[in-house]
């Protein structure tokens, strides 16, 4: 298959988790035989941090403005599949070019659908509209569950699929790192997770002044009471996380309000600590069971007591090693890749059969 991709970026993770995610899907993708061009919109905050910018398993191409997309008209126009990652500069303007061009299918990725879809209602989404969205032959979306029933009826969408977030498996492992902390959490600041934050690790840090706990992530505010014993990170690079996941006996997963309240939103980090074979204790949200299995796999917590049940009990390192085998078995980019391939594969007998109508 030949894909063209146009996505936030793949040359650079710095501020955004497009990158890893693209990442290791295409690397897997391209393990399937497909040949892949990446088209990433150049811009100066990623210029300046480009962490991956010759990748071997695609071909990678920069363009300067939306104008500058005509340059590539022929290859988009040629590719049996043409995707549209969510946050995409100018996107619903790249939207309406690919659709206009290309002969094969096309699809739009949605790396953060429940905000996606509350930007549509608020009327402020720049990268995709209700206009555009029955254009797209298949709307692959982070968000499983209900969540596609309304993508297909509310606007539209010919076929909504879940294509969860995923773990580089060879990436993320166990590395035997030394055990530094009880309980870690691994998160940029957001308003909406801090109040779980504060329950399920610094209530049970200040309660147990004798445990070692650690918040690594930026921008969290100045006026934060750390207690003494969390250490905090504030910048903890990609290549580090599985020695940090590795050296915590436990780490808690926080989910954001609107994949709450949508469900089946399972976060990258969620897989790549579990992958690393670190026991999770996380808040509650519909579909995390149908992911992982509750008290064999993960561990729920709604308040500072169930974390420090967590942390007393002394089967830790089964639950890791179980998630770590769920994991494995179901959430990894291997398997993200195959999915992408049967719902693009989906997308084309559905259009081949339109035409033969």
């Amino acid at each position: 298959m030949r894909l063209v991709v146009l996505g936030l970026s793949l040359s650079s993770s710095w501020g955004n988790g497009h990158a890893t995610t693209f990442r290791a899907l295409l690397q897997a993708y391209a393990a399937r035989g497909h040949q892949i061009l990446f088209l990433e919109r150049d811009m100066p905050w990623y210029a300046s941090h480009r962490d991956e910018p010759a990748p071997d398993y695609c071909r990678l191409d920069l363009y300067d403005s939306l104008e500058a997309l005509a340059d590539w008209r022929e290859v988009i126009a040629e590719a049996d599949a043409v995707i549209v990652g969510s946050y995409v500069p100018d996107g619903i303007a790249v939207a309406q070019l690919v659709q206009d061009w290309a002969t094969g299918v096309t699809a739009f990725y949605d790396i953060d659908t429940p905000v996606t879809l509350a930007k549509i209602e608020a009327g402020t989404c720049d990268y995709v509209s209700p206009e555009v969205i029955p254009g797209y032959d298949v709307y692959c979306s982070f968000t499983g569950g209900p969540t596609l029933r309304l993508i297909e009826h509310r606007y539209g969408s010919p076929a909504a699929r879940a294509l969860y977030c995923s773990v580089d498996a060879e990436r993320y492992r166990p590395t035997g790192a030394a055990t530094r902390w009880d309980l870690s959490y691994l998160g940029t600041y957001s308003l909406d997770r801090q109040p779980t934050l504060d329950r399920l690790l610094l209530e049970p840090a200040r309660r147990h002044p004798e445990m070692r706990f650690v918040v690594a992530g930026p921008q969290y505010p100045d006026d934060i009471d750390w207690p003494a014993n969390v250490e905090r990170i504030e910048h903890l690079p990609p290549a580090d996380h599985p020695d940090f996941y590795s050296a915590s006996r436990a780490t808690l997963n926080v989910t954001r309000a609107d994949m709450i309240a949508a469900g089946w939103s399972p976060s990258v980090r969620l897989f790549e600590a579990t992958a690393c074979g670190t026991p999770i204790v996380s808040d509650r949200w519909d579909g995390i069971d149908e992911l992982l299995t509750p008290g064999r796999e993960i561990v729920l917590a709604d308040s500072p007591e169930d974390v420090e049940a967590l942390l007393a009990r002394d089967d830790l390192a089964a639950i890791g090693a179980a998630g770590r085998a769920r994991v494995l078995a179901e959430h990894t980019a291997v398997h993200r890749a195959a999915e992408l391939e049967a719902h693009l594969e989906e997308a084309m007998a559905a259009k081949r059969e339109a035409v033969a109508a």
